[in-house]
């Protein structure tokens, strides 16, 4: 039996999570022919995660689907002023009269105050959600397409697919696979001109920064990489960015060529610090998704969150034992 979605999401396990939404039937919905509707994904998407206190990592918006990797920001959302979140709020819905009213710097009574203070917790919640985020995202795409198309129904599948991403290892794999998708398929022959990625963002701002791997220098749209692990970790991936655009372009040379050749003498160092051998590193970058279920990490990591997320076996424990030996 399916999860409830609820049950699938726990910032104690981890903040990240891949997530999957795919055209009704898998058809070509905004692909052949109407290109121009991938970027109406990627422009309300990154518009989105200005709103939420949620992070954009890894994106590919497919033909007729699209990948995103997703990070829940907490320590945002509880910093956030009862004026921020409403603000926030307001941005995508109207509100009601005591938030309208609170906005324009009226004083309210003392019980209007505190049934907006309960309004607040549960907006501020909700700006931590995810199901909420891709909602509105499938939501504002479906109506603008069958506004254009003229007509009505579903434009998405019922249910997005959703994936945690319980360590480093899984967090850049999937990254990587996510940010590969289009040369996977071959509608893209190396990650910089692979459209409405998020790679081709932070290949085309590395390129014009003088410290890429510098925070304040790196694509503002997009989460940033915080560099080597270390103690006193700032916010943002755990690697230097320069390390990951060098690992996903090896990564992405060797699945042009179908062959590894000379290419494996060259081992990307992430790949070494990851401790994942090239042949799983292929298979992960290619096939995570297919490989495991709901959760991804390495053994030490899953065993313990699929406890915390009740279930009652390991989903994915043989593909983790398999492709993360030695992580």
């Amino acid at each position: 039996m399916t999860k409830a979605r609820i049950q699938q999401v726990s910032i104690e396990a981890t903040p990240y999570y891949h997530c999957v939404s795919r055209c009704v039937r898998r058809a070509f919905l905004y692909g052949d022919g109407f290109e121009h509707r991938r970027a109406w994904v990627e422009d309300k998407l990154l518009a989105l995660a200005e709103i939420f206190c949620i992070d954009v990592a890894a994106y590919a918006v497919m033909p007729n689907h699209y990948h995103v990797v997703l990070h829940i920001n907490t320590l945002q959302a509880e910093q956030l002023s009862t004026l921020a979140v409403i603000e926030r709020w307001h941005q995508v819905f109207k509100g009601d009269l005591l938030s309208q009213s609170y906005c324009r710097g009226e004083t309210l009574a003392k019980a209007d105050q505190a049934e907006l203070d309960e309004t607040v917790v549960m907006w501020r919640q909700r700006l931590l959600d995810i199901s909420w985020f891709i909602r509105l995202l499938n939501e504002a795409i479906a109506r603008v397409a069958n506004k254009e198309d003229q007509c009505k129904g579903r434009f998405w599948e019922g249910r997005f697919k959703s994936q945690a991403l319980l360590d480093e290892q899984a967090l850049l794999a999937c990254m990587a696979y996510v940010d590969l998708n289009p040369q996977r398929v071959k509608i893209a022959k190396n990650a910089a001109h692979s459209h409405c990625t998020s790679i081709k963002k932070r290949i085309a701002k590395a390129r014009t920064a003088r410290q890429p791997n510098h925070p304040r220098q790196q694509e503002k749209s997009l989460m940033k990489f915080a560099g080597k692990p270390r103690k006193n970790m700032p916010a943002g991936i755990p690697c230097p960015l320069s390390d990951y655009l060098e690992l996903v372009d090896w990564t992405g040379r060797i699945l042009r060529n179908k062959k590894r050749g000379a290419i494996e003498k060259q081992i990307p160092p992430l790949l070494s610090h990851l401790n994942i051998t090239v042949d799983n590193w292929l298979i992960l970058s290619t096939q995570i998704e297919e490989r495991f279920g709901p959760v991804i990490g390495t053994p030490k990591h899953l065993k313990p969150a699929c406890n915390a997320l009740n279930y009652r076996r390991t989903p994915g424990i043989a593909s983790s034992k398999l492709l993360f030996e030695g992580a």
